[in-house]
């Protein structure tokens, strides 16, 4: 196996019953009443690594395991999104994720002998999964049906368009769109143009 890859062990146990549990309580957090605040915020608490004050989750939200998932103070997080987190996903504080944002930790390696494997008697896996972790900084505002990749840095209050594929690190303070998404201006810009 390629040394370059971080692979991680899809078939645990351990993993099952996080994935499994992380099911359970999603569903269960979108079948709950919209204003029934404290056994949402109890299911949040048990699904994540870390959650802080004033975080909204709206319904339909979709994640792997939840226990790699850290959020910070005063994050909005809307309809429809999902979270594979097989490594971390960092979110800071004061983010904006509009509807049906999707970030990806996990990928397969691209070649075939490197992706495919034999599977075990029992089993019905027959890939290998890598991870990198993904970060999103404090007043980011991501538009939505955005996807983001897996490794990459969003930095602080960045402004990624609705519906980009985020596939590199965007630096602070600016505005990124696209397939692939890239920096179209600097709030530097913006000030100074009155844009």
């Amino acid at each position: 196996m390629n040394k370059k890859y971080k692979y991680i062990d899809t078939e645990s146990k351990e993993l099952f019953n996080l994935n499994v549990k992380a099911r359970l309580l999603t569903k269960k957090y979108s079948n709950l009443d919209y204003d029934n605040f404290e056994e949402k915020e109890a299911i949040l608490k048990e699904l994540f690594g870390s959650i802080g004050n004033n975080v909204q989750i709206d319904e339909y939200f979709f994640c792997d395991f939840g226990k790699n998932i850290y959020i910070g103070n005063d994050v909005i997080i809307n309809s429809g999104c999902t979270f594979i987190d097989n490594k971390e996903i960092h979110i800071g504080n004061k983010v904006l994720i509009a509807p049906n944002v999707q970030i990806y930790t996990a990928y397969h390696p691209l070649l075939p002998e490197e992706r495919l494997k034999e599977k075990k008697e029992g089993s019905t896996c027959y890939f290998t999964t890598c991870a990198d972790p993904v970060m999103i900084k404090d007043g980011v505002w991501i538009g939505g049906g955005t996807i983001v990749l897996p490794g990459v840095t969003i930095g602080e209050n960045s402004v990624i368009g609705a519906g980009s594929v985020v596939n590199r690190s965007i630096p602070d303070n600016c505005v990124a769109v696209g397939n692939p998404c890239h920096v179209i201006k600097t709030f530097d810009d913006i000030r100074e143009n009155n844009v």
